[in-house]
């Protein structure tokens, strides 16, 4: 029942903000759409209660609460991102505005952005880590070694993740070196002959 109420959560999330972003930018209301948006973390509250219910009810601790807290964490962490981003690009092919742009791709401004990935997978660990641990207090004796694996789990991702950002700080990605442009002639003066030679 939980992993089908993950996936639920997760449809729901899609459709509510494609439903928004297009009431926001197609229909042109835009407190329908900010209601709709402001929405989605109810999927992510329905999810906890039932999970925590789930667990009242005698439930052994298993893979799927783990998972469960995992996907709140990161729904925490990277759903505000998502949104925003997604916002962005709708705006500028429905509403004719800016392009949203890109990420860096090159030197610290690289390395600064994965350090703010980085961090938003700290806050998506804590968060899941909370959770599991106010799961582990609730169950008491019970058989808990499912949940305590998925909080080791959610800690290797970030330290995982964090070499990543910091190789990018250590080793930044250089830009690709410009081809120089040809040299022009004075303003006002003719510009030079080109010979053509044979062979």
């Amino acid at each position: 029942m939980i992993v089908g109420l993950i996936i639920a959560c997760e449809v729901g999330f899609w459709v509510l903000l494609a439903v928004g972003l297009a009431v926001r930018y197609l229909l042109k209301r835009r407190r329908t759409s900010a209601a709709l948006l402001l929405a989605e973390p109810l999927l992510e509250v329905v999810l906890l209660v039932v999970t925590a219910v789930d667990l009242r009810n005698g439930a052994a601790p298993g893979p799927e609460h783990g998972l469960a807290a995992l996907y709140i964490g990161f729904t925490v962490a990277y759903g505000p991102r998502t949104i925003h981003w997604l916002d962005g690009h709708a705006a500028h092919r429905l509403a004719g505005g800016p392009r949203p742009p890109k990420p860096p791709r090159h030197g610290m401004a690289r390395a600064a952005h994965e350090g703010r990935l980085w961090l938003r997978t700290v806050l998506a660990a804590a968060v899941a880590c909370a959770l599991l641990q106010g799961a582990v207090l609730y169950v008491g004796d019970g058989a808990t070694e499912s949940l305590r694996g998925v909080q080791w789990t959610a800690l290797r991702v970030v330290a995982i993740h964090g070499v990543v950002a910091l190789a990018y700080l250590l080793w930044p990605k250089k830009a690709p070196a410009r081809e120089p442009e040809p040299e022009r002639a004075p303003a006002g003066e003719p510009e030079p002959e080109r010979r053509f030679t044979k062979g």
